[in-house]
C-alpha cells in the first residue's frame, strides 16, 4: 500500500480541515514522497516557522517533493518561490482543487511552479466533503470561508478572499454523513463563520443553520461552533444556545481588545460594554456556559492603561480560555502604519494576559472537582467535557462513546475524572 503524502499544517482549525482535503488530492494523484506545507499568515512569526519547517524538511528528505500552500502562500508566494528547497506554491483556492496535484510536470515547468491567482475573484466555498473523518470521535466542518472585514491588523482577508457560505442543504447533508459513520461531535468552522449566509438566497444567518441541523439531524450528539463575531449573532441562534443542550456551552470570542479606542482603531464593530453584555446574556440563557477570546497585546499607541483595560476585561466578562497573540504588524495592513510599541513592551503585556489566562483557567478547573460531566473520550483514557476542559480518566474506555464521569482533580490545565457509579 502506497505511503500518503506527508501534510504539516499551520495556523487555525480551517486549515485543519482543508488538509485534509489535500491529503485525498495528493493520494489519489500517487504523490506519496510530497511533502505539503499548508501555512498560516495570522503572523510574521508563523511564516518565519513555515520557512523554517520547509528548510527543516528537505534536510531530512531530500527525495520529496515540497508543496508550499495556504495563507501565506496566497499572500507572499513569491517569498516561497525563491527558496530553493520549495517545488510548487499553490494559492488557498488551487490547494483545494484535485488538478493541481496531477500535472506530469508538476514542480518542473516554470510556468505552473507557482499556481496563486486572485483570492478575490473567487465566489464560491469549495464544498468538500471528507468521508475520511468519518472514524474520529470529533470532525470539523467548513461551512464558511473568507471574510468581508477589514480590521486594521488582519493580513487574513487577502489570503482567504471575500466571505463564502456553503448552502444549508450541504452542510446538513454532510453532518448527517458524518454522524452516521460514528463521529460524535461536530464543530462548525470557518474564517467568520458567524457571517454565513449574508451571501446566500435569502440571506439566512448562522442561527438559522444550527437550527436545521439540530432539527434534521436527530442522532448528532454534540454540536459545536468555533470563533464567532459576537455582533453577528442573531436570535435564532440564541434560541438555540437556550433550547438545546447538544449545542455546547463553550463559545469562543473574537473580541481582540478590551480598550474602546483601541477597538475603534482595529476597525473592530463591537465595544468593551458590547462584549461583557453578550457574555451576561447568554449566562441569563445557558448559566453553565464558559468563554474562550482571542486578544491581542501590544496593538499599536496601546498606552498602559488601555491594556489595563484589556486584562480587566477577562475578569468582567468571565473569559476562561485565552488565545493570546503579541501583537504582530503585518506589510499593507493600516496597523502596519500606525506609531508602534516597543517589543519589549508588547511581549510582556502578551506574557501578563497569559498568566491572567492560565489562573482563570486553573480556578475554573479546580471548581469541576466533584461535579459529575458528560466526557467525549477522544482516545482510550482522555477525553473533553462539553465545556471543552481535557479529562484524563483511570481507566481506558471506547473513543467516541460519551461517559459520564466523576471529577476527581485538576491540575493548571486539565481535569482527572473516574466513571461516575
Amino acid at each position: 500500500m502506497p505511503h500518503q503524502p506527508e501534510i504539516i499544517t499551520f495556523g487555525c482549525r480551517l486549515n485543519a480541515y482543508e488538509s485534509e482535503v489535500i491529503r485525498d488530492s495528493a493520494s489519489a494523484a500517487g504523490l506519496e514522497r510530497a511533502v505539503i506545507f499548508n501555512t498560516c499568515a495570522v503572523t510574521a512569526e508563523a511564516t518565519r516557522q513555515a520557512r523554517q519547517a520547509i528548510r527543516r524538511a528537505r534536510r531530512q528528505r531530500p527525495e520529496a517533493r515540497i508543496i508550499v500552500t495556504g495563507c501565506a502562500a496566497q499572500i507572499e508566494p513569491e517569498t516561497f518561490a525563491r527558496m530553493p528547497e520549495v517545488d510548487q506554491v499553490l494559492g488557498n483556492a488551487e490547494k483545494l482543487k484535485a488538478c493541481s496535484y496531477v500535472a506530469a510536470d508538476f514542480g518542473v515547468a516554470a510556468e505552473t511552479r507557482v499556481r496563486v491567482d486572485d483570492i478575490m475573484s473567487v465566489r464560491e466555498t469549495a464544498h468538500h466533503m471528507i468521508d475520511g473523518l468519518s472514524g474520529r470521535t470529533r470532525a470539523f466542518i467548513q461551512v464558511q470561508n473568507g471574510c468581508d472585514h477589514r480590521c486594521t491588523f488582519c493580513i487574513i482577508p487577502f489570503g482567504r478572499g471575500n466571505s463564502r457560505s456553503v448552502p444549508a442543504g450541504e452542510v446538513v447533508a454532510q453532518v448527517a454523513r458524518l454522524v452516521a459513520g460514528g463521529t460524535a461531535e461536530i464543530a462548525l468552522t470557518g474564517v467568520d463563520i458567524t457571517a454565513w449566509g449574508a451571501d446566500l438566497p435569502g440571506t439566512p444567518r448562522l442561527g438559522n443553520l444550527v437550527a436545521r441541523i439540530l432539527k434534521l439531524v436527530p442522532g448528532l450528539k454534540r454540536l459545536r461552533l468555533t470563533s464567532l463575531d459576537m455582533v453577528e449573532v442573531d436570535a435564532e441562534l440564541m434560541a438555540a444556545i437556550a433550547g438545546d443542550q447538544r449545542l455546547m456551552p463553550h463559545f469562543h470570542l473574537s473580541l481582540q481588545a478590551g480598550d474602546d479606542l483601541i477597538l475603534k482603531r482595529m476597525k473592530r464593530r463591537h465595544s468593551r460594554a458590547d462584549a461583557i453584555a453578550f457574555c451576561e446574556a447568554v449566562r441569563r440563557v445557558r448559566p453553565d456556559a464558559v468563554f474562550g477570546a482571542d486578544l491581542i497585546a501590544g496593538f499599536p499607541t496601546e498606552t498602559e492603561a488601555m491594556f489595563a483595560n484589556t486584562l480587566h476585561l477577562v475578569g468582567e466578562a468571565g473569559i476562561t480560555y485565552l488565545h493570546v497573540f503579541p501583537f504582530s504588524a503585518r506589510p499593507g495592513t493600516p496597523a502596519a502604519r500606525m506609531p508602534q510599541i516597543d517589543g519589549t513592551v508588547v511581549r510582556a503585556r502578551a506574557a501578563r494576559l497569559r498568566a491572567e489566562g492560565e489562573a482563570r483557567l486553573a480556578t475554573f478547573l479546580r471548581a469541576e472537582v466533584g461535579q459529575t460531566r458528560a466526557v467525549l473520550v477522544e482516545t482510550g483514557d482522555r477525553g473533553r467535557t462539553p465545556h471543552y476542559a481535557p479529562v484524563r480518566f483511570n481507566a481506558p474506555a471506547v473513543p467516541g462513546r460519551i461517559v459520564a464521569m466523576r471529577i476527581t482533580g485538576a491540575s493548571a490545565t486539565r481535569l482527572e475524572a473516574r466513571p461516575a457509579p
